[in-house]
């Protein structure tokens, strides 16, 4: 076995070549084939069908995958072994449901076998595979067709360049689909309840947020020294400023502005805190998602952000240095 370091790379990235020669021609062949599947489903869908996904071997791999993925994003999906099906399996079978039949060559036979009793129950068939010219693409209703100019593997036998087509193919089809439909990051969330996925995703502000003791408000007519007293005692880099009658949020007082009104002159920690804040700072809602406070202070290149309520007074203070610690980032 030779796993010398040229050779052992050479061989890698002639198998990550072929493969990405795969999924650039399966990007190249899309046409109204590919748009007819995605209306399929969202009619399956829409009738309240299924969405199953059935192949052997490898394919059934790719299908199984396929199946979590369209279930994470609202569209039901079921996987249906081909063996099994013949045997009790297709109680699962409903009338308006949507079969995907996955064989990279079509003439895989018990996927053939599948297509009779799933046109006896009135399910339509989409054929997914790298040969329109198969028996599986002339006897489906609609086809998604990958293409494979051929397989990484250097005995022409282990599937690679296929199965990774197939994959990005079906994805590209979930993805299509979650964008049609609209879906949102709180939908998403709610397919994802478990696992530090769906903690993420529903980790809202209110729960990461700084607020009581912890979150320093001082009014536009505080002294600049006062605000820094109240910051350094809330161990924070800010200070929100509020409108002295309404307490609605007028700015934020940061280190940053600290250290520039201090080149103002030596009377500057007498001023009102006002004088050197930042005016209509970035806000969010306590209500607001976890990921949402991160897309800002991404955006923003902020290190704070400030916490409203209904009527724009400040509630909390979302500090960036905790965004790792929660592992949202």
């Amino acid at each position: 076995m030779s796993l010398d370091l040229k050779t052992t790379l050479s061989r890698a990235r002639a198998c990550i070549k072929i493969e990405q020669e795969a999924l650039s021609a399966t990007s190249r062949s899309l046409g109204g084939e590919f748009v007819e599947a995605a209306r399929g489903v969202e009619a399956a869908a829409g009738g309240g069908g299924k969405i199953i996904f059935s192949g052997v071997g490898k394919s059934a791999h790719i299908a199984q995958k396929l199946v979590g993925t369209f279930n994470s994003i609202g569209l039901s999906a079921c996987f249906l072994d081909a063996t099994q099906a013949l045997h009790g399996d297709f109680g699962l079978v409903g009338k308006g449901d949507l079969a995907f039949l996955l064989s990279n060559s079509g003439q895989t036979e018990e996927v053939l076998r599948l297509i009779p009793p799933l046109k006896r129950f009135g399910v339509r068939i989409v054929a997914f595979t790298s040969n329109p010219a198969s028996e599986l693409a002339k006897n489906a209703d609609l086809k998604l067709i990958y293409q494979v100019p051929r397989e990484a593997c250097p005995l022409k036998l282990a599937p690679t360049a296929s199965t990774t087509a197939a994959l990005a193919l079906g994805d590209a089809l979930a993805m299509v689909l979650l964008a049609a439909r609209g879906l949102t990051r709180n939908d998403f969330a709610q397919y994802h309840p478990g696992g530090n996925l769906g903690r993420v995703l529903l980790l809202r502000v209110k729960d990461i947020m700084r607020s009581g003791n912890r979150l320093p408000i001082a009014q536009e007519t505080t002294a600049t020294q006062a605000a820094i007293l109240a910051m350094t005692k809330a161990k924070s880099g800010s200070i929100a400023i509020v409108h002295p009658k309404s307490g609605k949020l007028t700015g934020i007082f940061t280190d940053g502005d600290f250290r520039r009104s201090a080149l103002t002159g030596h009377d500057f920690l007498a001023k009102p805190v006002a004088t050197f804040m930042t005016r209509s700072p970035k806000v969010i809602a306590e209500d607001a998602l976890g990921v949402d406070a991160l897309n800002l202070f991404e955006a923003h290149k902020i290190d704070d952000l400030i916490v409203i309520d209904a009527k724009g007074k400040p509630v909390g203070l979302v500090d960036g240095q905790d965004l790792p610690k929660l592992k949202i980032v």
